[in-house]
């Protein structure tokens, strides 16, 4: 099992610039905090980590990876089409614990979301690209609430591991909303209580 390391404010700036560097790399995953759970990040455009991360999780290859971006405004660069609900929700609930799924110019959809967790944001804002992510545990398991219980679940091991310290135990994943039609569709109710 891979050694998490301990994120504080004095080692803020360099921990960011390391899990930068480990995501620029051809197949490279981290294990972070965010302000719901733990997570599993990689390029999104990354074949390769995007394929460990299903293997680190088992995780059923027919279910997508969220996206996590530091400015939802930035995905139409991505093939994202964001007017309508999509854009409506960002605006509103952006950055929190909200993923919301919207459709693609390629015909696919895609959950993106903007956590609001300082860490996140500042790996986010130094790189150009969105970053594939997932709860750090196994599917079908409860969510792991500390980098230790992440680490000791998955079945492999990571790049780098960050220790943002314990998330309440009464933590919840994102709320997930279906924003591809004309009308909202809860997926999943998180911390957040959607209304528009």
């Amino acid at each position: 099992m891979s050694l998490p390391v301990t994120l504080t404010p004095q080692n803020f700036e360099e921990i960011t610039t390391r899990a930068v560097q480990v995501l620029r790399q051809p197949g490279g995953v981290v294990l972070l905090p965010t302000e719901t759970v733990y997570g599993l990040v990689c390029r999104a455009c990354d074949p390769e980590g995007v394929n460990r991360i299903y293997e680190l999780k088992h995780r059923d290859c027919g279910k997508p990876l969220a996206w996590f971006i530091d400015d939802w405004r930035k995905l139409d660069r991505f093939g994202v089409k964001l007017e309508g609900l999509p854009a409506m929700l960002a605006d509103k609930y952006c950055p929190g614990p909200i993923t919301v799924i919207a459709p693609m110019a390629n015909g696919k959809t895609v959950g993106f979301r903007t956590p609001d967790h300082p860490l996140v944001l500042a790996i986010l804002r130094r790189i150009d690209f969105p970053l594939a992510s997932t709860s750090a545990n196994l599917s079908g398991r409860p969510n792991a609430l500390s980098a230790r219980a992440a680490l000791a679940e998955l079945s492999g091991t990571v790049d780098y591991a960050i220790d943002g310290g314990d998330i309440p135990c009464d933590a919840l994943a994102s709320t997930v909303v279906d924003a591809t039609g004309t009308q909202i569709k809860i997926l999943r109710q998180g911390p957040l209580q959607i209304s528009i």
